[in-house]
């Protein structure tokens, strides 16, 4: 049966601006973005000093299911991702057992199917020996090379691989860019008495940026639509922003929040891969995600329990949970005159829909599925480690209060999520992809930024 929402007086973040306006949903679609006041609708929602984005997409996540339900599981991250205003999620395939062909592609999506409360995409993981399987992929967002920075099938580092990988398929790649004969090098000369602050020595600039350099190009040899995971260097951003319309890369909250100075009060729990590196690094990478260089903001969400963080290092795993709490991170910027709600809004919504091809999402436009949040921007909130609704149940971000909350979420016009609690278990919505829609450098109006 036919349902309809009416959200009215929203200040609404359009692809050409912000707007205080009214908005319908009809059967999980944007029916109007400047509807009448008096329009009648099944229900009413009254947003006056509210703000309406469209739905997070974050397309870097670590969801642990199948093999690593301890530490995750698509239930409760899917219930994270509400809380934090995340409407679709792209997970990684280095899941047990990982995601390298077709049939185990679909695992995960049954899996999703039957537990995930919001939108979902899976990536086929490359080897160095699946070549037929990444040709033939089909419903995935894109292939994912562990160029460094993983073991056993998924680390490709042969470079007679790569060209193939970039020569012979046609989706979409996206890269761990750390060069792993450099991390090997430096952790050689360090020794065996490693501490934590060696992890951003052993992971150090350097290996980031021969191995960006690397992929791209291969990428721009091969003219392959390509996409750089995690930009954590200064260094990176002159290769990055020279995107010859084939390149397009993000930036995660970690890479731009910590630096090797916080170490000593957060210790592993900060650690990660790529590694967290100076001060100077968070400010310039904020300033080429300001200025363009940088498109995308996601989250390499990627929890462990706080007993497997707080072992000794190297025996800690790197990863942090972050998907609940980094529009809010960027809200609370936006407060403080950092960035702009518009920007936002790209970032995290528009660029990834974008980039991934992904088919009537990321922006608030007549027809597009209606993935909504409704944000206050004046609320005032500390995160907590007890109410966070990730499986492990911390926050690297744990007593930092942040102005800006989502208040309401929607995902295909049905409330997941409102002041504070999980509200339904909505039907799962498996993402299309439309890889014919060229990427980042073509708007849906074949339009692009140069």
């Amino acid at each position: 049966m036919a349902h309809s929402t009416l959200i009215k007086n929203a200040t609404v973040i359009l692809p050409t601006g912000r707007a205080l306006t009214n908005l319908v949903i009809h059967d999980g679609k944007i029916a109007s973005i400047d509807a009448p006041s008096t329009t009648s609708a099944n229900d009413l929602i009254d947003a006056t000093g509210l703000v309406l984005f469209p739905g997070l997409i974050d397309d870097q996540v670590h969801f642990r299911e199948p093999g690593l339900t301890h530490k995750e599981d698509l239930l409760t991250a899917s219930r994270a991702c509400a809380a934090g205003g995340v409407t679709s999620f792209l997970e990684m395939p280095n899941t047990k057992p990982a995601a390298i062909n077709q049939n185990l592609i679909e695992d995960k999506y049954q899996l999703a199917a039957s537990k995930s409360i919001v939108n979902f995409g899976f990536y086929i993981g490359a080897t160095t020996t699946n070549i037929d399987s990444l040709i033939k992929a089909t419903g995935v967002p894109g292939i994912k090379i562990f160029i460094g920075s993983s073991t056993g099938d998924l680390l490709v580092d042969e470079q007679d691989a790569l060209e193939r990988i970039f020569a012979e398929t046609k989706l979409p790649i996206c890269a761990h860019c750390e060069d792993e004969m450099t991390v090997r090098q430096n952790q050689a000369r360090l020794g065996p008495n490693l501490t934590l602050t060696d992890h951003s020595r052993i992971r150090d600039e350097r290996a980031a940026v021969i191995a960006t350099r690397r992929a791209i190009d291969l990428a721009k040899r091969h003219n392959h639509r390509f996409h750089v995971l995690h930009v954590s260097t200064a260094a990176e951003i002159p290769i990055v922003s020279d995107h010859a319309n084939l390149i397009t890369s993000e930036l995660c909250p970690h890479h731009w929040h910590f630096n090797i100075d916080d170490y000593h009060r957060l210790g592993s729990l900060i650690q990660m891969n790529p590694s967290i590196k100076t001060k100077t690094d968070n400010q310039k990478l904020w300033q080429a995600l300001l200025e363009g260089h940088i498109q995308v903001v996601a989250t390499d969400h990627a929890p462990h329990t706080l007993e497997e963080k707080n072992q000794s290092y190297p025996a800690s795993p790197s990863g942090l949970p972050a998907v609940e709490n980094y529009f809010s991170l960027l809200l609370d910027r936006a407060s403080r005159g950092e960035c702009t709600w518009e920007q936002i809004a790209s970032w995290t919504s528009d660029a990834p829909a974008r980039v991934w091809g992904i088919v009537g999402k990321g922006r608030i436009e007549v027809g597009y599925d209606a993935d909504l949040v409704l944000v206050n921007p004046n609320e005032t909130r500390t995160i907590e480690n007890a109410k966070q609704h990730t499986k492990s149940k911390w926050s690297p971000w744990t007593g930092e209060t942040l102005r800006g909350w989502p208040t309401q979420v929607f995902v295909g016009g049905k409330t997941v999520y409102r002041d504070g609690k999980i509200e339904t278990q909505v039907p799962a919505r498996r993402l299309q992809f439309d890889h014919s829609l060229g990427g980042f450098w073509k708007t849906p109006n074949g339009v692009g930024p140069t």
